[in-house]
């Protein structure tokens, strides 16, 4: 969505074949590398970025590549994506700025319940 929007956008993943998931249209950098590491952090330009969005499947990953970028890159916004509710609330306490698709889901779920059925149309 922000390529489409005009951002320049990088995306860094340990498995070049993720990048098979991206649109046909993506104009943004593809690099292979991991997330943890200064050095590869430093090489992809992080230092000069806006904003640093980290969604890997490991909650520790995720925090420590936010925290990397946050304070040794000193990237001005950083989203962290923490899948456990409690440890989502833990870090963003400690001043991360999280996001729990698990508590996502289950707002989403709830106010699903809670709106009005959809009329069912007669069977004949």
């Amino acid at each position: 969505m922000l390529d489409r929007e005009g951002q320049e956008v990088t995306i860094l993943d340990l498995d070049p074949d993720a990048f098979r998931r991206l649109p046909a249209d993506f104009g943004g950098q593809r690099h292979v590398g991991n997330g943890i590491d200064q050095e590869v952090l430093s090489r992809i330009g992080v230092g000069e970025a806006d904003a640093f969005v980290v969604v890997t499947q490991g909650d520790n990953r995720n925090v420590m590549a936010a925290q990397m970028a946050k304070h040794i890159f000193g990237v001005p916004r950083v989203v962290c994506r923490i899948y456990d509710p409690i440890r989502e609330e833990l870090y963003h306490k400690l001043g991360l700025e999280t996001i729990s698709p698990t508590k996502v889901g289950a707002r989403l779920l709830k106010e699903a319940l809670e709106r009005e059925p959809a009329s069912r149309g007669s069977s004949d």
